[in-house]
């Protein structure tokens, strides 16, 4: 699965230990997220449900700064 910079950098911020947490705590944080990002975590969210979750354990998530 590609992910994009902003797309890394969220799941970075959300990671837990597996891919079913990391999506529910995005989840949980999207009531507080301005529109824009709500547009990316639901789009993040949607490709980390068609993962599986050794695809997710493969991947390797990285923080990319400006």
């Amino acid at each position: 699965m590609n992910f994009s910079v902003e797309e890394e950098n969220l799941i970075c911020m959300y990671h837990t230990s597996d891919r079913r947490r990391t999506m529910a705590r995005m989840l949980a944080a999207l009531p507080d997220m301005d529109t824009e990002m709500q547009r990316l975590a639901n789009g993040t969210i949607a490709k980390l449900e068609r993962m599986t979750d050794a695809d997710f354990d493969g991947q390797r998530f990285d923080f990319v700064g400006e």
